[in-house]
């Protein structure tokens, strides 16, 4: 169902099944497709809903019918995310499109999502099929295990899945040691088993500080 074409474009196959994909992020589609809000009601293209989560707007649309979509998102990178029963957590801002099969909603990452001034919550996927999210230059995909756990800067995060643990090491990030920080910042510790995926390029945050 989930193809990409190239590195930057996801195509969408469709037999009369849907996709729940981030507003505005299509580029193209041919044959017959619907479109609404998963609120309930509103067919047509400018059926979205608005889902505000403490300061947070997320923008999500499902498209339904039969043939093919093609969704991007200002030249991101797209990478495409299998789950078999699991969950993925995935920043709002990097959340592309997902299976309509597939369960979403949201998780409190306190400190974490308070320094990347992305509210206090963080998008959540789970059930089986495909997710497709987005990065700032070509993804990572690291390992994490009980033998190496894994220090992330917060700002490089882009979604895990897995076993894991979070918590937060204040006081210093890869931007202090090197002397282009100021005052107290955190890094971002994971341990367990899973998967951590991180872009090559540091979104906006607050200088990484809390």
């Amino acid at each position: 169902m989930f193809r990409l074409q190239g590195s930057k474009v996801l195509a969408v196959d469709m037999t009369g099944d849907a996709v729940k994909a981030k507003n505005g992020s299509m580029v193209a589609y041919d044959g017959e497709m619907a479109f609404k809000k998963l609120s309930g009601g509103g067919e047509g293209i400018r059926g979205m809903v608005t889902r505000r989560i403490t300061g947070e707007q997320m923008t999500v649309m499902e498209v339904k019918g039969h043939g093919t979509c093609w969704f991007a998102d200002r030249a991101s990178e797209i990478n495409l995310v299998g789950l078999q029963g699991d969950k993925l957590y995935v920043e709002s801002s990097n959340f592309l499109a997902a299976d309509a099969r597939l369960r979403t909603g949201t998780s409190f990452t306190g400190a974490r999502g308070a320094s990347q001034g992305n509210g206090l919550f963080t998008t959540t996927v789970e059930g089986h099929g495909q997710v497709a999210i987005m990065s700032d230059g070509p993804a990572v995909v690291l390992r994490v295990s009980a033998q190496y756990p894994l220090t992330v800067d917060p700002g490089a995060y882009v979604a895990h899945q897995g076993n894991l643990r979070q918590s937060f090491q204040s006081g210093v990030t890869f931007r202090t040691l090197l002397g282009e920080g100021g005052g107290e910042a955190f890094q971002i510790r994971f341990e367990g088993d899973g998967l951590v995926y991180v872009q090559p390029s540091e979104r906006n945050t607050i200088a990484g500080d809390v």
